[in-house]
């Protein structure tokens, strides 16, 4: 079959997918109320989405850094939106509670720090708000089992606000994916593979949160407050949703397959000491804390259908971004730092084809529909498509296309690494959070342009 020829058939081969996508139920309401608890770097940015939208109504913030509330402030103010109403700036780390009125909000973001999303997932949902959470769902495995179980007894929506899903390319290989272009799956890859060390370690000045100094914890601002924490005392997968997040659609998690085993390795850990030492002097104070978080934590799953899922987490060393994504099946493969893919009987023997011809063809409907009005939205776009399918779905009273089990399976990665290496680097089995549900749920995510 001629390149142009089976290019055509996989289109129709897609659009056929999409014709047996779930319809979902017609919008319910117009207009939401949402409430945004934590107004930080993260949620400065959710929050520049939602205040541009028509159809939803800012209605409380809540922060306990007080520089950062009025930088929110200011966002609204300038979208030409009401002023919301405030709560936090007291320094009350409970204030929080008190936009938990399901009378006056219709949905909650959490973009606080990772410790506090379990706790505060869990008090919005008995309070019958829908959640819609930045990663992590949670620290401990405890955490996500009960997580879960609130939202099963409760039936209040949750999504995990994983932006990642809707990356433009990793949507068009979605695409690529459900028409069969790469064959039957095997293996996926995906990672955090990010240079952190100016986001965790910084001056201490207010209103810098990245670079100039090395500190963090008490002495840090922004992020090197509370996140830097974590890389002193926990060895594991620590940030997993944004690499196995679009692995697990391409695989159908949840909707007839699941993650069955893991097991995790870790490096020494050399690149934050060396980072302190560099920036700060040896005699630095900080160049004598001893850092648990392994340079690069390697983590494999295996799934119920017979693939296996390798993700990296690479965050304390010198390097450029990439979320290092691989897609490969009995015919071909897709990766994605070399922009390149691989067709067998469409691309030369053993050579790469650009990727960009590919994108083009099969680019998804929600970019082909959104892509101006995402242009100047956060992380290339990604961050408008993720508050626009959970405002969607929120105002339809439909499933969330990142639903609870998904939060609570990609999220669990982290705490069952962290285990799988204090064992020795042991295989562990991967808890079935659906109990069984899995092997009759079908797909939903992202089967047209709505959301």
């Amino acid at each position: 079959m001629q390149r142009r020829e089976l290019l055509r058939s996989s289109l129709a081969a897609a659009g056929a997918a999409l014709a047996f996508g779930p319809a979902l139920a017609a919008t319910g309401r117009e207009r939401v109320r949402i409430a945004l608890i934590g107004t930080g770097m993260r949620g400065q940015v959710l929050l520049q989405e939602l205040v541009r939208r028509d159809d939803v109504e800012v209605v409380a913030l809540c922060d306990i850094d007080p520089f950062m509330l009025k930088r929110a402030l200011a966002q609204v103010e300038k979208a030409g939106k009401p002023r919301p109403r405030t709560v936090g700036e007291n320094g009350d780390a409970q204030a929080w509670r008190q936009l938990l009125d399901a009378s006056k909000v219709d949905g909650v973001i959490i973009a606080t720090p990772w410790e506090w999303h379990a706790q505060m997932a869990i008090a919005a949902m008995q309070a019958r708000i829908t959640v819609g959470c930045e990663v992590v769902a949670g620290v401990t495995l405890q955490d996500h089992w009960d997580v879960l179980n609130t939202q099963l007894k409760t039936g209040t929506p949750y999504m995990l606000l994983e932006n990642v899903c809707y990356r433009r390319d990793v949507m068009a290989v979605l695409q690529m994916v459900r028409a069969g272009l790469f064959g039957e799956l095997v293996h996926l890859q995906g990672g955090y593979q990010h240079d952190l060390r100016a986001v965790k370690f910084n001056s201490g000045e207010v209103g810098k949160a990245y670079g100039g100094g090395v500190e963090f914890g008490a002495r840090g601002w922004s992020e090197a407050r509370w996140r830097t924490e974590h890389s002193v005392r926990r060895n594991g997968e620590l940030y997993p949703s944004h690499g196995i997040g679009p692995c697990a659609m391409y695989a159908n998690i949840h909707r007839g397959n699941r993650f069955t085993h893991i097991n995790a390795f870790a490096t020494k850990a050399r690149g934050l000491h060396d980072y302190v030492e560099k920036q700060g002097g040896k005699d630095h104070p900080n160049a004598a804390v001893k850092f648990a978080l392994g340079d690069v934590v390697t983590t494999t799953l295996a799934c119920e259908n017979g693939e296996t899922i390798i993700l990296q987490h690479d965050t304390s060393l010198p390097r450029p971004y990439s979320l290092g994504f691989r897609v490969q099946g009995t015919k071909g493969l897709w990766m994605d730092v070399n922009k390149s893919l691989h067709v067998e009987g469409i691309s030369p023997p053993h050579q790469w084809e650009p990727f960009q011809p590919y994108q083009d063809k099969f680019e998804h409907p929600l970019w082909k529909k959104y892509a101006a009005t995402a242009a100047s939205a956060g992380h290339g776009g990604m961050d408008f498509f993720v508050i626009h399918a959970f405002i969607e779905a929120l105002k339809a009273s439909a499933p969330m296309p990142i639903d609870i089990y998904d939060a609570v399976a990609w999220s669990a990665i982290t705490p069952l690494s962290e285990q799988s290496i204090a064992g020795g680097f042991k295989t562990l089995e991967f808890p079935d959070f659906t109990a069984g549900q899995w092997k009759t749920r079908k797909p939903i995510f992202a089967f047209d342009d709505r959301y």
